[in-house]
């Protein structure tokens, strides 16, 4: 498998490799996400509504993670835990030794920003810059690249995912695959050790969903750790492992690393970086 993202996590990566090492073993046995006994629920009119309950959950380094389930069965609301867009009603959720059910405000936007990329199912791109505008402004946001570097690593990610021809297009001039690997390249923009993607492929024909899935798979084949909600049938063939939700609650986890139970758990490299 080609190696396209290997030399920016080698070089600007948390140091996942040697926080395991630390630990006292291989890297693929550290959890990155841990979740314990995590719940959700909602007030409504009608009365409180449980997204989730008592989610007890390991995800190593290096998995690819398919996250599936009927609508309403809390796959959304568990992603959005993961990356600290919503806060859980109780229970712990920890990443790479950082526990993010803690942070607040500023530190919580911090955190996300340099350890979390995000990837939607509608792309999300702005539709006044260009990919390439895009693909920088996350490193613009948290300052992870000096501003000379900035536009040159934007560049090389859309080569290396496959659009580089399309740096400084508008997004509306692109297709909807081409526009998702530049969702992709976005996300990828701080070196984040996690990528979570909401329907990544949603939009997309068959053959468009593909290449992108198989995009995904070179990043957890890489060392990233990517959870993905989705309705496809297609992404088993790439996923590692599958957690079923239903009810708000995990009814079945199959695959490499599944039933395993709790992994060591990665030291803190120090919070927000």
């Amino acid at each position: 498998m080609n190696r396209m993202f290997s030399n920016e996590h080698t070089v600007r990566s948390t140091g996942y490799a040697t926080v395991a090492a630390q630990a006292g073993g291989n890297p693929a046995d550290v959890s990155i996400l841990a979740l314990r006994d995590l719940a959700k629920s909602y007030l409504t009119p009608a009365g409180e509504f449980t997204a989730l309950a008592g989610i007890d959950l390991d995800v190593r380094r290096g998995e690819l993670v398919a996250v599936v389930g009927r609508s309403g069965s809390g796959k959304t609301t568990l992603l959005n835990l993961l990356a600290g867009i919503d806060t859980p009603t109780a229970g712990q959720i920890t990443v790479a030794g950082v526990a993010v059910h803690a942070l607040r405000g500023s530190r919580l936007a911090a955190w996300r920003g340099r350890n979390i990329g995000l990837v939607f199912q509608f792309f999300q791109l702005l539709p006044t810059l260009t990919v390439a505008e895009n693909v920088m402004l996350p490193m613009d946001f948290c300052a992870t690249w000096p501003a000379r570097e900035r536009r040159s690593r934007a560049l090389d990610l859309l080569r290396r995912i496959g659009i580089g021809e399309q740096a400084d297009k508008l997004p509306s001039a692109l297709s909807g695959g081409q526009q998702q690997r530049a969702a992709i390249a976005r996300a990828l923009a701080n070196d984040p050790p996690v990528v979570l993607a909401d329907e990544p492929t949603g939009n997309l024909d068959s053959r468009t969903s593909d290449a992108v899935l198989e995009l995904f798979a070179t990043l957890a084949a890489e060392g990233r750790t990517v959870v993905m909600v989705t309705h496809e049938r297609e992404v088993f063939r790439y996923a590692t492992r599958q957690v079923t939700l239903a009810d708000g609650r995990i009814t079945a986890d199959t695959g490499v690393g599944a039933g395993a139970g709790p992994a060591r758990t990665a030291p803190s490299a120090g919070g927000a970086r």
